[in-house]
C-alpha cells in the first residue's frame, strides 16, 4: 500500500535553493527507506494509480514529486549527483527532448522497451520513451460544419474559415510541437504561410486552454479549432450531446499530429535497475490500460485495446515523424509564430 512519508535528514542534503523549490508543488517526499523516486509533471491523480499498482505488483515503493516541467528539469540539473530522483516523467515530446539536451537523463538500451514502443515515440539515443499518445486534431461544430468541408490542418488557413477558427495560445507547448511538425513537413516558408492564414481566420483571440476552445465552439463563437483529443473526451463525458465532433486531418498525407507523455531514467539515478523495471512496467499492459483509460489518451503500444469512448471517435493514420524532431524545431516554431503574430 502506498504510504506518504515525512521529510527526513536526507532531503536536506538534496533540496535546491528555496526559490526553485518554491516553484514546485511537492506532492510527496522521500526518505532513505523509499526505493524509487519519480519527478513528474503529470498531475497526481494521473500517476498515483500507476504507482500504487506497480507497488502492489512488484513490492517496490515509489515516491513522487510533482511540478512544472521547467522547474523539475532545473532541479535535476542543480541536484546533480546528489539527486534522489530515479525517473523523470514529462508531458510533450518538446519537453522530453529539452530534458535530453540538459545532461540529466541516462541512455537506456532496453530490448523490451524498443520492441514494445514504436520508434517514432522514443528517443533515438534511449534517453526517453513515450508512454501514452494524444492526438492534436481538428474539432468542429456538428451544427455548422459538415465533415466533407474539412481536409487538412493547412486548409484551415483558406478563406472559407475566415472568422470561424479558434486556436489555443501559441505559448502552449502543444502548439509549439504542432508547428514544429509543420516545419518538418512543409518547410519553414510553407509552415509560416499556413500559420499566418490561421491567424487571419481567427474568430476570437487565442484561448488559454483547449477546454475553453471547445466551449467556444459549443456556444457558437467559432466553428472549428485544434485540440488535444483528451480535452474533447472530458467535454463529451460531461455532455454526451455536445454539438461537436473530432475530425482526422491529413489522412491522404502525413497523418494526424500526435504527441506523447513519457519518461526517462535520470543520469544520476540512485536505483537505475529498479527504475528500468518501473519503465518496463509502465510500457506493460496493466499500466498502458490505466494510462489510456484515465485521461482518454491512446496507449503507446499497438496491441493494447483503446478505451471505449476513445475508440468511438474512430481510427486514424498518425504522423510517423519521430517526435524528437518536434523538440529540435521548437525554437524555430516559436520564432515563426512570433512572425505570424500568433499570440
Amino acid at each position: 500500500m502506498y504510504k506518504p512519508t515525512q521529510q527526513g535528514s536526507r532531503i536536506k542534503r538534496w533540496l535546491i535553493p528555496a526559490l526553485t523549490a518554491a516553484l514546485l508543488p511537492i506532492t510527496e517526499t522521500a526518505t532513505a527507506q523509499e526505493e524509487l523516486v519519480v519527478y513528474s509533471s503529470r498531475k497526481e491523480q494521473l500517476i498515483k494509480p500507476l504507482f500504487d499498482a506497480f507497488e502492489k505488483e512488484s513490492g517496490i515503493h515509489v515516491t513522487y514529486q510533482t511540478g512544472k516541467e521547467g522547474p523539475l528539469i532545473e532541479r535535476l540539473k542543480q541536484e546533480g549527483k546528489q539527486t534522489p530522483a530515479d525517473m523523470l516523467m514529462l508531458v510533450d515530446a518538446g519537453n522530453l527532448w529539452y530534458a535530453s539536451t540538459q545532461d540529466i537523463l541516462a541512455q537506456t538500451s532496453n530490448s523490451t522497451l524498443n520492441q514494445q514502443i514504436p520508434a517514432q515515440y522514443r528517443d533515438p539515443k534511449g534517453q526517453w520513451f513515450g508512454l501514452s499518445v494524444r492526438a492534436r486534431t481538428i474539432v468542429y461544430s456538428t451544427e455548422r460544419v459538415k465533415p466533407a468541408e474539412l481536409t487538412t490542418y493547412a486548409a484551415l488557413a483558406e478563406p472559407q474559415w475566415k472568422g470561424r477558427l479558434c486556436l489555443r495560445t501559441s505559448k502552449k507547448i502543444y502548439n509549439k510541437s504542432l508547428v514544429a511538425s509543420m516545419i518538418h513537413h512543409h518547410g519553414e516558408a510553407g509552415a509560416e504561410k499556413i500559420v499566418k492564414g490561421w491567424v487571419n481566420n481567427l474568430a476570437v483571440k487565442p484561448f488559454a486552454k483547449d477546454s475553453h476552445l471547445i466551449k467556444a465552439i459549443d456556444s457558437g463563437a467559432c466553428d472549428v479549432g485544434i485540440v488535444n483529443t483528451y480535452y474533447f473526451g472530458r467535454a463529451e463525458s460531461k455532455n454526451p450531446q455536445i454539438p461537436a465532433a473530432l475530425y482526422w486531418p491529413d489522412q491522404q498525407g502525413n497523418g494526424v499530429h500526435v504527441n506523447i507523455s513519457g519518461a526517462g531514467i535520470t543520469k544520476n539515478a540512485p536505483h537505475p535497475a529498479k527504475a528500468e523495471k518501473l519503465l518496463e512496467w509502465l510500457a506493460g499492459p496493466t499500466a498502458q490500460g490505466i494510462l489510456s483509460g484515465m485521461n482518454k489518451e491512446y496507449p503507446v503500444r499497438k496491441d493494447i485495446p483503446w478505451d471505449q469512448q476513445v475508440a468511438s471517435w474512430g481510427t486514424f493514420k498518425a504522423d510517423a515523424m519521430n517526435l524528437a524532431e518536434a523538440g529540435k524545431r521548437q525554437a524555430d516554431a516559436v520564432r515563426l509564430m512570433q512572425r505570424a503574430r500568433y499570440k
